[in-house]
């Protein structure tokens, strides 16, 4: 099974849309934003879960990087 949120690759403007069960939560433009969008979704404690493996899933690019290269 997959994490349940996912981090996609970042996108030539900058950012990554994040998705929670494949639902999309917005786009994060840094982990203030991708911390907001978890709380949001009901994970009190998001600032522990960024790294996460089993929470988060960072495809297409290292994690906490949102910038396109």
């Amino acid at each position: 099974m997959s994490a349940p949120i996912v981090v996609h690759r970042p996108s030539p403007t900058g950012g990554r849309r994040v998705t929670a069960y494949g639902h999309i939560l917005g786009p994060a433009h840094d982990d203030h934003d991708l911390i907001e969008f978890l709380r949001r979704a009901g994970l009190p404690d998001a600032e522990t879960l960024v790294d996460d493996p089993q929470i988060i899933e960072w495809r297409g690019g290292r994690a906490h990087v949102y910038e396109a290269a």
